[in-house]
């Protein structure tokens, strides 16, 4: 359903069962699928694709021009995955042809104020509070939770599972499994609470605790500790996340 006073361009290809608030603004190429709800005042442009089911909010921009000096006018995306909700005033950049593409899961919430810049990745079941600010070509991963007022800087990657503190400055990559906090941002835990939310057992829990032992508690470097998780600890699907996670950092992971 479309309120009349919405403005939608011909070659916009939007599902039947798609309702449209009043003063909604949505470009040519635009893809939405069916049952997702935009409210009033919503702005889409050329190149978003956003999947089924989603509510996107009053005041939101998807898919705006990137804020990146080095774009061209060059053909993009910004995707929005299925079920995923946008809060007021969020902008989602498309990206550039870094990557061509910026990506928000399914299932994800998205609060208010929030920015995600150009080719920025967030997986599935993501959770940003209020005014998180991602730079671009930014990569987090499933079921993380990004405290509000944090800000991302540029290429960071933070892994899956990871609880990061409100008004946290995040510069470093961030570990599978942890928590994040303190200034500057320095490992700060297990985040026990929300893996035992998604189904870990006590043992998968210690497996985890006893990796982190290694790299933030036994005073070895990185690479030290790397060799003796893998020389000393069984292989789980947990201990070869955390080691690829760690010996792959290109801006190096977060101190203990």
């Amino acid at each position: 359903m479309k309120h009349p006073l919405a403005c939608v361009h011909p070659e916009a290809k939007i599902a039947e069962n798609v309702e449209i608030g009043p003063f909604v603004t949505i470009d040519k190429n635009v893809e939405i699928g069916e049952g997702t709800k935009i409210a009033s005042n919503v702005t889409i442009l050329e190149g978003a694709r956003i999947g089924k089911n989603c509510v996107i909010h009053s005041g939101a921009v998807i898919s705006g021009v990137p804020q990146d000096l080095k774009f061209k006018g060059e053909d993009s995306v910004a995707i929005i995955g299925d079920n995923t909700v946008i809060r007021e005033c969020v902008t989602v950049n498309r990206g550039t042809a870094s990557k061509g593409k910026t990506v928000v899961g399914n299932n994800c919430l998205i609060m208010a104020y929030c920015h995600v810049a150009h080719d920025s990745e967030l997986g599935n079941n993501v959770i940003m509070s209020n005014a998180v600010q991602v730079a671009g070509e930014v990569t987090i991963d499933d079921y993380s939770v990004i405290g509000g007022g944090a800000l991302i800087h540029q290429f960071t990657h933070i892994g899956q599972h990871v609880m990061v503190q409100g008004g946290s400055l995040v510069n470093k990559d961030i570990p599978p499994f942890v928590m994040a906090g303190r200034l500057p941002v320095s490992y700060a835990g297990i985040n026990t609470v929300g893996l035992r939310r998604r189904g870990f057992t006590n043992e998968q829990i210690g497996e985890i605790q006893e990796i982190y032992r290694y790299l933030y508690m036994s005073g070895m470097n990185n690479s030290d500790a790397l060799a003796k998780i893998e020389e000393e600890l069984p292989a789980c699907k947990e201990r070869d996340e955390i080691v690829n996670f760690v010996r792959g950092s290109k801006r190096g992971v977060i101190r203990g």
